[in-house]
């Protein structure tokens, strides 16, 4: 796959991601990535495929559940990440997969912001 495709996959992360308190553009082992508060919460690896993080828990609980969309390598094997089809998830999906890994990571005071601007929108 193309950089430019790699560069697309990443303008999706953005932009589902918009919205979130603190987050912000930056890279993990020289990859386009999203983080808050310096903690990776996404990595477009390429334009078919990302990593989100995750507990360990929940991902065996995905993998189980959706094959054909979440799965690990032995690299990832043990880590708290999850590799994703970009091409099989849906928008909703990524979007709230993206929701919880920056729950997990901003700190409490992000968290109390995001969830008044989210009480004051309904």
């Amino acid at each position: 796959m193309s950089e430019t495709e790699t560069q697309a996959q990443f303008a999706r992360l953005e932009r589902l991601a918009a919205g979130l308190p603190g987050v912000e553009a930056g890279t993990c082992y020289g990859q386009a990535a999203l983080k808050v508060g310096g903690r990776m919460i996404a990595v477009a690896k390429s334009a078919d495929l990302v990593a989100l993080s995750m507990p360990l828990d929940q991902k065996e609980h995905l993998i189980e559940l959706a094959p054909e969309i979440y799965f690990e390598t032995p690299h990832f094997h043990g880590w708290p990440a999850v590799l994703v089809r970009a091409a099989v998830i849906g928008d909703d999906e990524l979007r709230l997969r993206l929701q919880e890994a920056w729950k997990r990571r901003a700190t409490a005071r992000q968290r109390k912001q995001y969830e008044a601007a989210a009480g004051s929108a309904t």
